[in-house]
This record gives structure tokens, sequence and C-alpha cells, in this order.
């Protein structure tokens, strides 16, 4: 695709193997052809849009294959939830009339970063939904949590995630985390099975901490080996963790979107 007119409206179309996503798939591929669209082969860093075919799962594994290319996504759901997919297979036609015509918005998915630092390098990370830290093997971890380097607590427990507004409807909000509007530039703290007796205590509660502030955790020497931290549903395991510094990433995720309140429908239609 290297060679192609700097005119010319390409496409990234990513799909799972599920039989019904490549049906979506070839269905998607004729109509956009019928607008004059160009379906990239392969993955193109030119290209003007990229539609993920799949579930919650597929989109995020395209955005972390590919690196978060400043290419806006759209989701076709043919998978179970489908928080970020705004079209579905009986919808192909409607939403390839709207983007065509220019009938869309373009909204910003906030990321959150970490660094992690072992004691011999620093690794960064970065999530769409969340970044969580546990104790590998289910082993009750314990972690100095600060806020702006501000000592916040001593937490002993299962582990925390830190979520975006768009991964507060995820495994936060399974974890009893609370519902944030996708605008508002927040991460959420949210405890895992947080201990609490005469020699632990920790917070029960998730907490909402805004743009500009960081969360620093540092594990007890005890549990520098045996912190995993999973991203978006991946593990990785780093041996001799001493700190993991989260904050708001300065790159954003750009989606398509075609309702402008349609937020809290998908709350209700999904969690109600």
């Amino acid at each position: 695709m290297e060679n192609e007119p700097k005119n010319k409206k390409i496409i990234n179309i990513i799909y799972n193997d599920n039989i019904r996503s490549k049906e979506t798939r070839e269905l998607l591929e004729s109509k956009l052809k019928e607008y004059g669209y160009i379906i990239s082969d392969e993955f193109d860093y030119n290209a003007e849009l990229n539609i993920c075919i799949g579930g919650d799962g597929a989109f995020l594994r395209a955005v972390h294959k590919h690196g978060f290319p400043y290419i806006p996504f759209v989701g076709v759901n043919t998978g179970h939830l489908g928080f970020f997919h705004e079209v579905t297979p009986e919808t192909i036609n409607k939403f390839v009339e709207s983007y065509s015509s220019g009938n869309y918005k373009l909204e910003d998915i906030y990321l959150v970063e970490a660094v992690v630092c072992t004691r011999t390098s620093c690794i960064e990370l970065i999530g769409v939904n969340e970044i969580v830290i546990k104790g590998i093997d289910s082993k009750v971890i314990h972690l100095n949590i600060s806020i702006d380097d501000n000592l916040l607590e001593r937490f002993s427990g299962d582990g925390i995630i830190v979520s975006t507004p768009s991964g507060s409807t995820a495994y936060n909000l399974s974890a009893g985390g609370s519902i944030v509007y996708p605008t508002l530039k927040t991460l959420q703290l949210t405890p895992l099975c947080p201990i609490n007796s005469k020699a632990y205590r920790s917070l029960q509660n998730s907490a909402i901490i805004p743009d500009g502030m960081t969360i620093k955790v540092n594990p007890e020497y005890r549990d520098e080996n045996s912190i995993l931290i999973i991203v978006d549903g991946k593990q990785i395991k780093y041996d001799n963790v001493v700190e993991i510094v989260f904050k708001l990433s300065d790159m954003t995720l750009r989606k398509l979107t075609f309702h402008s309140q349609n937020f809290w429908s998908k709350v209700r239609d999904r969690f109600i």
C-alpha cells in the first residue's frame, strides 16, 4: 500500500477468527468498496480509520498490537458485551452511510500509564481499561501507596486496580469500583479484597484521582518478587519490583461515536 496516492481513502479492518466476524468482514468490505474506500490487506498506518470486528477483548488486543495508533477506531460487535463498540452487523449499511457523510464525532479515550521500576531497570506500560497489581498464586501482598508522594495507606490484600474512565465499567466495576463518565480526566484506584484487622488497615472503597496526580506503589521488601502486573487482561511478571508509578498518559486513543448521549444507554442495556 506504500505507493497508493495520498487521496486514496484507506481503511484497516481488524477481525478475529470467529465465523460471524469473518462473515461481517466480508459484508463490511463490500459495502465500503461501494463508497470508494480501499481496504488494506495489511495494517496501514496511513489509513483514515480502523474498524475492529469482535468483542471488547478483540478491540483491546488490536489497540495493543498496533501500538496505540492515532488513527481513529470504531468497533463492530460480534462478541458479548461490546462496550467499546458503536456498530452491529445489522447496522453496517447505516454506519457506512453515516461515516461517508461525516455524520460522526471523535472522542478521546484516556489511557493509564505505569512506569515499573525493578532494581535494575524501568519499564513503561500503557493500558486502555486498567493496570492491575496482584500477588502471584493468589498471595496476599503488602503495598505502600502514595498520592503525589503523600502516603495514603499501607495496603494489604489481593491487590489493586488502577482504571481509566473507559475501564471503570470493566474489572473495576466488578470489584466494586464506581462508574466514571468517559470524558472525565481521572484515574480510579480500587482495592481488591483489602484486609482490615488489628494488624492491617486498608481502604475499603475506590478513590478517584484527578489528572496531574501520580499514584506511587512501593511493595514491601518481602513482596518484591511476588508482584503480578496485568495490563488489559495480559499478565506480566517482573523480578525485584521496587516501585510502580501510575498517571494518566499523555497519549489518547481516538474513537468514532455516532450518539453523543449513548454512554448511559450502554450502562443501562449492559448492566441493569
